[in-house]
């Protein structure tokens, strides 16, 4: 499939990636990126996109966060870092190509997903300011290797905008709050 230049609304998938309790501490600036995964989720909610999340051997790692939990879908239970490897590519509604992927750890689990989703054809936008690390030197490597592979990095805020279209959509004055936070 050929990248859109455009992200759509009506053609993307929330993907939150292991932002599991015993794990969000430990990641450089992990509240901050909590905070930027919990509002594009709020965002996703508000303009009927999908949300699937992941957890990395929960057993060890525990549930993803509360705070995440409520705005999910599906979550999908894993053991591989490649989410694809234990049944995310059959959870995502087959006529929303677009995904974008936000959360923990960006050069582990996050990046290995990604690049298998390319890899499989899939339009895959990152959010940089919604992903982390224990170290930045691994985000940012891992964020470099993603964009060399065809992954599109935005923020947050470029998503919200790009997903209303414009100041009339209904949920703007509710996106605009948030995007305000």
């Amino acid at each position: 499939m050929t990248q859109s230049l455009h992200i759509d609304a009506l053609q993307s998938t929330l993907i939150l990636v292991d932002l599991q309790g015993r794990l969000m501490p430990a990641i450089d600036q992990g509240e901050h990126v909590l905070r930027q995964c919990i509002r594009t989720a709020k965002i996703a909610k508000l303009l009927n996109i999908p949300v699937i999340s992941t957890e990395q051997s929960p057993a060890s790692l525990g549930a993803n966060v509360d705070a995440i939990k409520i705005y999910c879908d599906q979550t999908i239970t894993k053991e591989h870092f490649n989410a694809c490897a234990d049944g995310l590519i059959e959870a995502l509604p087959a006529s929303r190509p677009q995904l974008i992927l936000i959360g923990c750890e960006t050069h582990v689990c996050l990046m290995q997903t990604a690049l298998q989703l390319i890899e499989d054809g899939f339009d895959v936008s990152i959010a940089v300011d919604g992903v982390g690390s224990r170290h930045p030197l691994d985000k940012k490597l891992a964020l470099d290797r993603m964009h060399s592979a065809g992954a599109r990095l935005i923020t947050t805020e470029m998503l919200a905008f790009e997903w209303l279209k414009s100041a009339k959509n209904s949920a703007f004055k509710e996106v605009l709050a948030l995007v305000k936070q």
